[in-house]
C-alpha cells in the first residue's frame, strides 16, 4: 500500500511541476532559515559548557552601590581567589585570568605584534578543560617566564618543528613555551593565543581587596549551594578584608568604612550565564545577548510556520485541478481515510525534496551565514547522525502539519458535484477564513520584519551621526609610542612642523577604544567638610595640554590647564556629567576641591560639555581629565587630502628616531564605527529574513490567488461576456486579498511598535519610533502583494471567457 501510495504520489508531483517546484522550493527556503537559525541559537546557547565541571564553576564579580547608581564589575582584585579558597570548604578550586598588554614577539629573526594575550594561574587550563597537545598539563605554567601557545601560533613562529622547549622573545624578555594546545574552544567568552605565567606578577603584586582586574573563577563541590556562599560574603569577605582596606586607603575611621558592607558586594555568575547575560563594559569580550537568542529563535520558527502555511495555500490552490481525480477514485470505492493517507504520503513526500534542497541551500550559504553572524559553524553540524534524526522527525512533522489541511480538503470534495464539473466544495474561497487568516498571519510577520529592519537601521545611523562631543574625522592615531621613550615629545614636534598637522596630543585615551581609562572613587571636599558625603565612581584619562584642543572638545565652563600655570599639576577638568552626579549641578564647581581616595585633593579648572568616549549605547559617565600623558598613543588632527603621503612622511619620521616598533596607526573614525558592529551585524539579519519573509509569503499569496481564481473562473468568464473590462475585472479579484494585506499591517502595528520599543530599552540613547515607518512598511507590503496577485489577475481578466462556458 506504501509503496502505491508514493508512487501515485510521484506520478502526481511530475504532473504538476510548476507547483510542485515552488512548493518545495518554499519550503525549502523556509527549512533552510530555520537550520541556519537553530544553529546559530545552538552556538549562542552551548557557551562556556565545554569545561567538565562547567555547571560548578561561578565568576566572581563586584557590584558597588554610589550616589549615581549601580556599578557592576566582572573581575575582582588580586587577593580575593586565595581568600576565597582559604575562607570556603565547599570551594574546590580557584583561578584567574587578566589581560596582558599587545606586545611584539619574536624568534628567529620573525616578530610579530600580538594582542589576544593572558596572564594566568597554573591551573588555569585544567579548570576549563583546555587539552594540552604538547607539554605536561599540571606543570606547563607553574614556573615563571613560562608560556603556553595555540597550535595555530606554534606554527606561525616554529613552522612544523617542535615548539616546546624553545624560547620567545616578548617585548625583549625572553619566555619559555611549556606547552601547546589546539586552540580555545569558538564557544568560550574568552580567547587567546597565549597564556603566560601569573607567577611573574603576583609574587610581588600587593596582596589588595578592594580593586578590579582579576577575572576570577571558583570550582564548588557537587553538593555546595552557591545563592547560599553568595549570601556569607558581606560578612565574611567584605567585613574582614574590605573594610579595613577602604579605612586605610581612605584614612576614615573602621566604623566609616563600615558602610562598605552594604554598598560593595560580592557576587557569583555562572560560567554558564557569562556569554549571554552579562555585558558590562570590562567583559573580556562583547559577550552574546539572551534577548537576541529569542528573536532569532522566535524567526525561526515563524518563518518555519509562514512556510508551512506557504505549503498549505498552493497545495489547496492546486486542489481544484485534482477534484475529477479525487471524485473518479471515491466511485471506485476509496475511502476517505485512503484518500488522506494518499495526500499526506504526497505532503511528506514533498516535505523530503524539500529538506535535501534545504541541505544544500545550508551548504551552499553557510560562509555567507558565518560570515553575517560571526560564528564558525561547520556543515558537519547538519549531518550528523543526531541532526540527520532531528530531520527526519521535522520532515515528518512539517508534512504532516502542511498537508494535512490540504488533505482533508481533497479527501471532503462532494462526488457529484466533482464529476458535474463543479469544484467540488460547497464553501465559497471568499467565506474561507482559515485561508484569509493564514495570509494575514504571513504578511503580518512580513510587515514587523519590515519596520524592525527599519527601526534597527535607524538607531544604528542615530547612534554613528549623533554629535559625540568630539570631532573624530580626520584624526590619526598612531601607536606603541611608547617604543619611543624619551623621544617621544620629539617626534611629536616633528610632526607638528607639517602644514598637513594642525594639532598632536600624548595620550593612551582614545575615545572609543576602550583603552587608557582608569577609575577611581571621589567625593567633594566642600560636602565632607560638612559632614555629607557625595562619593561616586568616576573614569579618569591621563592626558596633556592638547588633548581638549586636537580632538576639538568645548570647554563650557573655566579653562583647560597648563603646565606653565603655577599649581596645575594638580588640576583637573571635568565632565557635565561628574558636576551633575557630585551634586554641583546648581552651583559654580571652578575652584572646588575634589578627593580621591580620600587621600589626593584636585582644583577644578574647567567642565567640559560631555562627550562620547565610550559607545553612544551607553550612558555618559563621569569624567576627569588629569594633567600627566602616558605614552601608548599620539592622536595627529590632520587637514589635507593625500592621505597616503602624509602617512608616508610620518613613517620616515618614526624610522628617524630608530625604534625597535614599525609604524603603526589607525583612524579615530574607523575605531567609533567598530563599537556599533553588534548592531550592524543585527540590521544585516533582519534585513536577510525580512525579505526572505516576504518571498514566502508572496508565494503564499500566489497559491491563495491561483485557488480563488479558479474557483470564479466561470463568473469571471461571465463578466467579460457581459462587457466587464480587464481594469475592471482585475481591481475586483485583487481588492480582497489587498484587505488582508491591511488587516496583517494594521495588527503588526502595535506588535511591532512594543517589541522594538523594548529593544531600544537597551540603548542610553535612542530614537523615537517614527509614525512613517509604519506606514512605509506596510505600503511595502502591499506592493510586493499588489504584483503577486496582479500576474493572476490579469491572466485571468484575458482569458477567453469561451473555455470557461463551454461546459454550461
Amino acid at each position: 500500500m506504501l509503496k502505491n501510495y508514493i508512487k501515485t504520489a510521484w506520478r502526481s508531483l511530475k504532473r504538476n511541476k510548476i507547483f510542485s517546484f515552488i512548493n518545495v522550493f518554499g519550503l525549502s527556503v523556509g527549512l533552510a532559515c530555520c537550520m541556519l537559525i537553530t544553529a546559530y541559537v545552538y552556538s549562542e546557547l552551548s557557551y562556556d559548557r565545554y569545561p567538565q565541571d562547567a555547571g560548578q564553576i561561578y565568576r566572581v564579580g563586584i557590584k558597588t552601590i554610589e550616589n549615581a547608581g549601580i556599578s557592576d564589575y566582572p573581575s575582582v582584585d588580586v587577593a580575593v581567589a586565595k581568600g576565597i579558597k582559604d575562607q570556603y570548604p565547599q570551594v574546590s578550586d580557584v583561578t584567574r585570568l587578566t589581560g596582558r598588554k599587545p606586545s611584539y614577539i619574536e624568534y628567529n629573526g620573525k616578530k610579530f605584534k600580538e594582542e589576544h594575550l593572558f596572564m594566568v594561574d597554573a591551573n588555569f587550563l585544567q579548570l576549563f578543560s583546555i587539552p594540552i597537545i604538547d607539554g605536561e598539563s599540571k606543570t606547563c605554567l607553574k614556573d615563571p617566564n613560562s608560556i603556553v601557545i595555540t597550535a595555530a601560533f606554534a606554527k606561525k613562529y616554529f613552522g612544523n618543528g617542535a615548539a616546546v622547549g624553545q624560547s620567545l622573545l616578548v617585548d625583549g624578555e625572553p619566555y619559555k613555551v611549556t606547552g601547546v594546545i589546539e586552540k580555545v574552544p569558538d564557544n568560550s567568552h574568552f580567547h587567546g593565543d597565549a597564556f603566560f605565567s601569573m607567577n611573574n606578577y603576583v609574587r610581588t603584586a600587593q596582596q589588595t581587596w578592594s580593586n578590579i582586574g582579576y577575572f576570577t573563577y571558583i570550582q564548588l563541590n557537587k553538593s555546595a549551594d552557591a545563592k547560599k556562599l553568595e549570601s556569607a560574603f558581606p560578612n565574611d569577605l567584605v567585613k574582614k578584608f574590605v573594610v579595613p582596606e577602604i579605612a586605610h586607603d581612605m584614612n576614615v575611621s573602621l566604623a566609616e568604612a563600615s558602610k562598605s558592607v552594604n554598598t560593595f558586594l560580592f557576587y557569583l555568575q555562572p560560567l554558564t550565564d557569562i556569554h549571554l547575560h552579562s555585558a558590562t563594559k570590562y567583559e573580556i569580550e562583547a559577550n552574546g545577548d539572551i534577548h537576541y537568542v529569542y528573536i532569532f529563535g522566535v524567526l525561526a520558527i515563524f518563518i518555519l510556520m509562514l512556510a508551512c502555511i506557504n505549503f498549505t495555500n498552493l497545495s489547496t490552490a492546486s486542489s481544484a485541478k485534482r477534484s475529477k481525480e479525487v471524485g473518479i477514485r471515491k466511485v471506485l470505492g476509496s475511502e476517505k481515510s485512503g484518500l488522506i493517507s494518499q495526500f499526506l504520503t504526497e505532503s511528506v513526500l514533498l516535505t523530503l525534496g524539500a529538506m535535501v534542497l534545504a541541505i544544500v541551500m545550508v551548504y551552499l550559504l553557510l560562509p555567507v551565514f558565518n560570515d553575517l553572524s560571526r560564528k564558525h559553524i561547520n556543515i558537519s553540524f547538519f549531518v550528523s547522525f543526531q541532526a540527520i534524526i532531528t530531520e527526519v522527525l521535522l520532515v515528518f512533522v512539517v508534512g504532516v502539519i502542511a498537508g494535512i489541511y490540504p488533505a482533508f480538503v481533497l479527501s471532503g470534495f462532494q462526488i457529484i458535484a466533482v464529476l458535474k464539473g463543479g469544484s467540488g466544495t460547497t464553501r465559497q474561497a471568499s467565506k474561507n477564513y482559515l485561508r484569509s487568516g493564514l495570509i494575514v498571519f504571513q504578511f503580518a510577520v512580513s510587515t514587523a520584519l519590515i519596520i524592525a529592519t527599519f527601526v534597527v537601521y535607524q538607531q544604528l545611523h542615530y547612534m554613528q551621526n549623533k554629535k559625540l562631543g568630539y570631532d573624530k574625522d580626520q584624526v590619526l592615531v598612531i601607536n606603541e609610542t611608547y617604543s619611543l621613550r624619551n623621544n617621544i615629545d620629539a617626534f611629536k614636534q616633528e610632526l607638528l612642523r607639517n602644514p598637513q598637522v594642525m594639532n598632536a596630543t600624548i595620550s593612551s585615551s582614545v575615545p572609543g577604544s576602550g583603552g587608557g581609562i582608569d577609575g577611581t572613587q571621589i567625593d567633594a571636599k566642600e560636602f565632607n567638610d560638612k559632614g555629607g558625603h557625595a562619593e561616586i565612581h568616576t573614569d579618569i584619562f591621563h592626558v596633556d595640554e592638547h588633548y581638549i584642543p586636537t580632538l576639538g572638545i568645548q570647554i563650557v565652563k573655566g579653562r583647560n590647564f597648563y603646565p606653565s600655570y603655577p599649581g596645575d599639576s594638580m588640576a583637573v577638568v571635568v565632565n557635565e556629567a561628574l558636576v551633575r552626579d557630585l551634586g554641583w549641578g546648581k552651583s559654580d564647581p571652578i575652584g572646588k576641591t575634589i578627593v580621591r581616595s580620600a587621600r589626593a585633593q584636585y582644583t577644578v579648572v574647567g567642565v567640559v560639555k560631555d562627550f562620547h568616549y565610550v559607545s553612544a549605547k551607553q550612558k555618559i559617565a563621569p569624567l576627569m581629565l588629569l594633567p600627566g600623558h602616558s605614552i601608548s598613543s599620539i592622536m595627529v588632527k590632520v587637514k589635507t587630502k593625500d592621505i597616503k603621503k602624509l602617512i608616508a612622511d610620518m613613517r620616515t619620521q618614526w624610522d628617524s628616531f630608530k625604534t625597535d616598533l614599525p609604524f603603526s596607526y589607525s583612524f579615530l573614525d574607523e575605531k567609533f564605527a567598530s563599537l556599533y558592529a553588534s548592531e550592524q551585524q543585527t540590521g544585516k539579519i533582519f534585513t536577510v529574513f525580512a525579505l526572505v519573509a516576504l518571498i514566502i509569503a508572496s508565494l503564499g499569496l500566489f497559491g491563495l490567488a491561483a485557488f480563488m481564481i479558479r474557483l470564479r473562473v466561470k463568473e469571471i468568464g461571465i463578466r467579460k461576456v457581459l462587457g466587464a473590462s480587464t481594469g475592471s475585472i482585475t481591481t475586483l479579484l485583487s481588492k480582497e486579498f489587498l484587505k488582508l494585506i491591511v488587516i496583517a499591517s494594521l495588527i503588526s502595528f502595535p506588535i511591532t511598535w512594543y517589541a522594538m520599543s523594548k529593544w531600544l530599552q537597551d540603548f542610553a540613547y535612542r530614537i523615537s519610533i517614527q509614525w512613517w515607518v509604519f506606514l512605509l512598511a506596510g505600503c511595502i507590503a502591499l506592493l510586493v502583494a499588489a504584483i503577486t496577485i496582479s500576474f493572476q489577475s490579469v491572466k485571468a481578466a484575458l482569458a477567453n471567457p469561451v473555455k470557461s462556458l463551454r461546459n454550461e
